[in-house]
Order: structure tokens, then C-alpha cells, then sequence
């Protein structure tokens, strides 16, 4: 059969195919070139530059383009592989496509350097992402309806099984589900759906159906297809302005589109000012997972209705682009295994990847069933970002738990200073950083830590302290580490679970996190006698600063009261505002605490750091030009205080950052 008749093949089955080209690059695109010549289609090429005469679309840029359909497109990987771009762009291509893949030489791949690691691997030069392709390379090895065209061999193209002709069933399972909701007294809808499902359109259809709906989402643009479908009644307002309204907006639906990435608190509060509320979100993608969304936020709901699409609209269940798809970025939902019990504690060595695939993949879907939003970034970076631990309570296919730990740390004494000064945010070491930068610890940065990214443990074997155990092990290993740490958005439960673990608070951030609605804080545990003393240090920083800081976070902790008064700790924190470039918001305490110890007249530095938040009134009235007009005289006002107290010493520091 001709390329030409199989694509037709394809059309009638409904289904997808994927092409990998993997060469030298002018042969990758000469021989692209001649698929683009032989097949008629739009012809997407997601690229970093234009490289036919087609449609391009940068892979960062890809989500411009979400709610169109595409016949056939070209994605490239030379350079770097963008997962989540290849994963979105799967989504928009209809029955009938190819799906063309521009790869380096088949044998030289796995040791190519991968532009798009420095996105995601903390790294400041790209890195070779062995493992990730590896892996890429065995499923498309085995996979039949998968085209392989390597430079050294002739093209063969295997012809399809005869397939039955595609009906598209996807309209029939929308207005069923849309004639339960229109019967729906009251309570919480719930539709959850893979990519290409339609549930954005259905949710459109209700809103057309009932004039008085009330449509919210994340981001406005992301309800483009739910417009389509609402026409005339589609009403939008952003979830904050609902929530100022005085008066709640008059309405018998309120639809709120891909309610997973909505932060709970936020969503709590809608859910509680409309008698109807119907919630969309994603169960696997490119964006993230909606798991996590199901099985915590929508567990806690008194009347809820659960719904699922599962009919593509695009394409045929059949289709065997989107089934290698969700095998190659781990999106499939794991099946239920069988717990064994076993709560041995063992480390996977990263470097052994290889020979503990099975172990590792399913590690890897324990920590995505248990955190609301993972992407192909978490996977790219578990396999081949540098400084990953895992750490596995049991065995495949029975694993109880899983510890992920990042490296941090272990900074140059003058970059650590630098970060400490404001100056300087290398990537990477997010708490090392924070506790240098915001709490004023250059030695965070100095130090060799562990930051836990994710843990996870199977919810048949939860509350029998196997979380502990992974921890206990992760802090007992000899792995040249002077302390663990972790960031998580605050909630009481969470930490009394970490206060267990032994962690001690040392940072709660003022504003809240966008994937939780909760407040950052950030937690020690040390190890090594220089990990106990920054633990006791920053502890202590903590209570001395949250009588200022409890006026911004609304939270209650049960801290050991201490005095309040400046102190010569405070003097180098002082000056690095004054003098270098340590931000407003992290000063607050200890300029509150030079205030009280000030005779000087310092109005402006005193209104600031009563109403933090209004820095750009404040500048209007002081006749300032907006908020760096108004930074810069705070920092003066800040150093002729601290000149006052200490001119010896101030003038020691001044040198020292000026």
C-alpha cells in the first residue's frame, strides 16, 4: 500500500500514527519535506524556528493553539525534547494524522545534549538525558504501529490490520450526561476526562442550555472552547472577583472549568455561594493530573455526582498514538496493586535505572496518584536531573511508599552571600535559597541538604508510619548531608505529619501558594552538628519575627514566646536592606524591630512596615514614583536608623555591600 492509501486507512479507522525520523539534521528535514509534498494537511510544525513553509508554533508557546484541531504535524527534538508540547500537541491532531518526530541519529541520542533540561533540571548548561530517551527509544522499538525511518535504513511503513470504519460515540455520551445535569436539583457535578474528550464543550452545552450559568475558570483564555459551545449565555468572572462581590452574582449553575488548578480554599469558598456547581477537570495530561483533585478535595464533599467522559472526540479508542503516548509519559492511571505488607526500606540508585524500570515507573505513579498537579517535567526530572534519591518502602508491583529527595545546597561562599544579598538566584535549591534570602542564613546556601519533593504512601497502608520510616532511613543514610528539609503549603494536619517526622518550622512564607491556597512553610530536620545549629538559629529567627509576621498570615502557631527587642543579629540583616539588595517583604520583622529601637524620624519606614501592602498609595502620598521610588527610600531611611544606633558598625557593613 502507497503512504497515501494507508493514511486513508487511517482516516476511516479513526486512528493516529507517529513517525520518528532519526538522523543527521538536513537529512531529518529533506526527508520530512517529502512527507509534507505527498500528504495534504495542515502541517503544524512545533519547532524552535520555522522550518517549512507551514504553520510553526514555538513548543513553549503551543497552549495558544489548544482548542484547534490539526491533520498532520512536525515536532522537534533535535535540539531538546519538550514533552509537555509533544503531549499537547498529540491532543490537537484529528483521525487520519501522522505525527512526524525529529530526532538526532538513532545511536547517538540517548548521549545528545538535551536543550530542554535547563527548563527543568536546575542546571545552568544542558545536559544528556540518557534515561528518558532510553526509555523512549525501547517503546517505540516495540511498537508495531510505530514507523521507525532511520538514516542508514530504506523507509518501511507496516500496513494496518483491517480495521472497522471509526464512529465517533463522543456526542452520544455528552448529552446523556448533559440530561442528568439539567435534571440536577442541587449539589456538586463532577466531570472528569482525558484530553480530547469534549468536557469543556459539554460544560459549554449547559451553559447554552440554562441562561443562568456562571462560568469561571483559572484563565479566561483557557475557556475558549467552553465559549464556543455557551454562544450567547457564555458569562465569565475570574474566581477572586466572585468572591469580592458583596452580593453573590444571581445564578442556578456556577461551571467551573479545570477546577483542579484552582487552589482548595479558593474553591471551598465558591462551591459554598451557588446551590448548583459544576466542576470539570483533566485526569491526565500535559498540565497536570486531576488524580489527586478526586481523591482529596472532591472526597470531602457532602453532594457530589460523579461523571466521566471517556469517548475521544477526535479519534477512535483504538487509536494507538494516544495509548504510546500515555505509556511513554507515564499518564495512564496505575492499576490497584497488590499490597504485600512489606515496609522494607530500600534506596534506588538513580545510575541503576536501567535494570529497575518496573520499580521505578511504579514509584513514580504511587507520588503521581498522591499530589494534585503532576506533569512530564516530574518525570524528566526524576530520571535525569542531577542530585535525585529515591528512597521505596516494599517492592514492585506491592510498594507501600516513596521518598523523592532533591540535592541543594552546597553553594560558594561568595554566591551564598550574593543570594543572601539579594544579588544573585541561581537555579535550583529552593529551601537553601529561601533560608539565605528570606530568613538571612547565608550557611543554608553553604551547607549540603536534602529537600524532600514529593512522598507518598499507598492509601491501603496509611497512618502505620511507613512515611516515618522512609525519612528515618533518608536522615539515617551516610550521604554527606548536614540536613533535610521540605516545603509544603501549610495546613495543620500536614504538620503534625512533618513535626512527627521531627522537622522543625523555620519559615512561613506571607503569601499564598497558587497550587494549594496555603500559606509556603518550610521545615529542618537536622543531621550533622552545622545542621543543628542553623535548625536552632533559624527556629529561633522564626519566633522572634512572627509576632510582626501573624499580622499578614492568617495561621496559628503554637511558637515558645521570645524577647523582641533589636539585637546585634539584626545589624547585618538591617544593612543588607539598607545597603544591598535584600527585599521589603522579607525585612519587615527586623525593620519593625529597628523602628522600636530608633529615635530618628523615620514616618515613611514606619507607615511601610505597618501597611506592607500599600507601598504604591504610600508613594503617592510621599509624591514617589512608584514602588522602586519608594524601596530606595525606604532602604535610606533604614540606613540612617541604623547609622543612629551603630555608626561603628553600619559604616563596617556600608563598606562591605556598597
Amino acid at each position: 500500500m502507497t503512504l497515501e492509501e494507508i493514511s486513508r486507512q487511517m482516516q476511516q479507522a479513526g486512528i493516529r500514527r507517529l513517525c520518528v525520523i532519526s538522523g543527521e539534521a538536513d537529512w531529518c528535514l529533506s526527508t520530512a519535506q517529502n512527507w509534507l509534498n505527498r500528504l495534504t494537511g495542515d502541517w503544524l510544525c512545533i519547532s524552535a524556528s520555522p522550518l517549512f513553509s507551514t504553520l510553526h508554533c514555538a513548543p513553549g508557546a503551543l497552549r495558544t493553539l489548544l482548542g484547534r484541531e490539526f491533520l498532520h504535524a512536525v515536532f522537534d527534538a533535535r535540539q531538546g525534547f519538550h514533552a509537555e508540547a509533544f503531549a499537547a500537541l498529540v491532543g490537537t491532531l484529528k483521525a487520519g494524522s501522522w505525527l512526524l518526530l525529529l530526532a538526532p541519529a538513532w545511536r547517538d541520542w540517548p548521549g545528545h545534549t538535551d536543550n530542554d533540561s535547563v527548563r527543568w533540571g536546575d542546571v545552568a548548561e544542558p545536559i544528556a538525558t540518557p534515561n528518558f530517551i532510553h526509555r523512549l527509544q525501547q517503546l517505540i522499538d516495540v511498537n508495531e504501529h510505530i514507523v521507525l525511518h532511520r538514516q542508514e535504513q530504506n523507509l518501511q511503513i507496516t500496513p494496518l490490520p483491517m480495521l472497522a470504519n471509526w464512529q465517533c460515540r463522543a456526542p452520544q455520551q455528552q448529552q446523556a450526561i448533559l440530561a442528568q445535569l439539567i435534571n440536577q436539583s442541587s449539589g456538586v457535578a463532577v466531570i472528569t476526562a482525558a484530553r480530547g474528550r469534549g468536557k469543556s464543550a459539554l460544560a459549554g452545552m449547559l451553559a447554552q442550555q440554562n441562561t443562568r450559568c456562571l462560568i469561571t475558570a483559572p484563565a479566561k483564555a483557557s475557556t475558549e472552547v467552553l465559549a464556543r459551545f455557551a454562544g450567547e449565555h457564555y458569562h465569565f468572572m475570574a474566581p477572586d472577583a466572585i468572591l469580592e462581590q458583596a452580593t453573590t452574582p444571581d445564578a442556578d449553575w456556577l461551571i467551573v472549568d479545570e477546577a483542579a488548578a484552582i487552589p482548595a480554599p479558593l474553591l471551598h469558598a465558591l462551591l459554598a455561594r451557588f446551590p448548583r456547581v459544576l466542576l470539570t477537570t483533566t485526569v491526565q495530561g500535559y498540565e497536570g493530573t486531576g488524580r489527586g483533585f478526586i481523591l482529596k478535595f472532591c472526597a470531602e464533599l457532602a453532594q457530589v455526582t460523579y461523571f466521566t467522559l471517556d469517548e475521544p472526540l477526535r479519534w477512535s479508542r483504538a487509536d494507538p498514538l494516544e495509548k504510546w503516548l500515555n505509556q511513554a509519559l507515564m499518564f495512564e492511571d496505575a492499576l490497584p496493586a497488590p499490597v504485600n505488607r512489606d515496609a522494607s526500606i530500600q534506596r534506588l540508585n538513580m545510575a541503576s535505572w536501567p535494570e529497575n524500570q518496573t520499580l521505578l515507573e511504579t514509584a513514580y505513579r504511587l507520588l503521581t496518584s498522591a499530589h494534585y498537579r503532576t506533569s512530564p517535567v516530574d518525570l524528566r526530572r526524576l530520571l535525569d536531573a542531577p542530585g535525585m534519591h529515591l528512597w521505596l518502602a516494599g517492592d514492585a508491583p506491592g510498594l507501600t511508599g516513596a521518598l523523592w529527595l532533591v540535592e541543594e545546597g552546597g553553594l560558594s561562599i561568595d554566591l551564598a552571600r550574593a543570594v543572601w544579598a539579594g544579588r544573585r538566584r541561581p537555579r535550583g535549591n529552593l529551601i537553601a535559597q529561601s533560608l539565605a534570602a528570606h530568613s538571612g542564613f547565608v550557611e543554608a546556601a553553604t551547607l549540603h541538604s536534602l529537600r524532600i519533593s514529593r512522598i507518598a504512601v499507598a492509601a491501603e497502608c496509611r497512618r502505620q508510619k511507613i512515611g516515618l520510616a522512609l525519612v528515618e532511613a533518608a536522615r539515617a543514610a551516610e550521604l554527606g548531608c548536614d540536613y533535610l528539609s521540605v516545603s509544603f503549603g501549610y495546613t495543620e494536619s500536614l504538620w503534625a505529619f512533618w513535626r512527627a517526622c521531627g522537622f522543625t518550622l523555620v519559615r512561613i512564607g506571607s503569601q499564598r501558594e497558587a497550587s494549594s491556597g496555603c500559606y509556603a512553610a518550610m521545615a529542618i530536620r537536622a543531621i550533622t552538628p552545622a545542621g543543628q545549629k542553623l535548625q536552632d538559629a533559624a527556629a529561633l529567627q522564626l519566633a522572634r519575627d512572627w509576632p510582626v509576621l501573624q499580622r499578614h498570615i492568617n495561621i496559628k502557631l503554637a511558637l515558645v514566646p521570645v524577647k523582641q527587642w533589636f539585637t546585634a543579629q539584626d545589624l547585618p540583616l538591617v544593612a543588607g536592606f539598607a545597603w544591598a539588595l535584600r527585599p521589603f517583604e522579607a525585612s519587615l520583622p527586623v525593620l519593625q524591630r529597628l523602628i522600636s529601637a530608633t529615635d530618628r524620624p523615620v514616618s515613611l519606614l514606619r507607615a511601610a512596615v505597618e501597611t506592607p501592602d500599600a507601598l504604591s498609595a504610600l508613594a503617592k502620598q510621599a509624591g514617589l514614583s512608584g514602588r522602586k521610588a519608594i524601596v530606595s527610600a525606604l532602604r535610606q531611611q533604614a540606613a540612617d536608623a541604623l547609622v543612629a544606633l551603630d555608626a561603628k558598625s553600619a559604616e563596617a557593613l556600608r563598606q562591605q555591600w556598597q
